[in-house]
C-alpha cells in the first residue's frame, strides 16, 4: 500500500470511529466538572479504535490481495 493511501484510510477510520462514539453518552459515565476529560477521552478512544480498524483492514488487503 501507497503512503498516500494508508494516510487515508487512518483518517476515514479515525472519523468513523469518531461517528461511532458519537452515540455513546459519557457524561452519564464521568463525574460533573471534567468536560475537558470527557473530551481527551473521546479522541483517544477515537485514535486508538481508527488505529485498530485501519490496521485489521490494512491486514486484510495484504492477506487477499498480495
Amino acid at each position: 500500500m501507497h503512503d498516500i493511501q494508508r494516510i487515508v484510510l487512518y483518517f476515514v477510520c479515525f472519523l468513523a470511529s469518531a461517528y461511532a462514539l458519537s452515540g455513546i453518552d459519557f457524561h452519564k459515565v464521568m463525574r460533573k466538572g471534567s468536560e475537558t476529560r470527557i473530551q481527551l477521552l473521546y479522541i483517544f478512544l477515537s485514535l486508538g479504535l481508527g488505529y485498530v480498524v485501519a490496521q485489521f483492514l490494512m491486514g486484510l488487503s495484504f492477506a487477499y490481495f498480495m
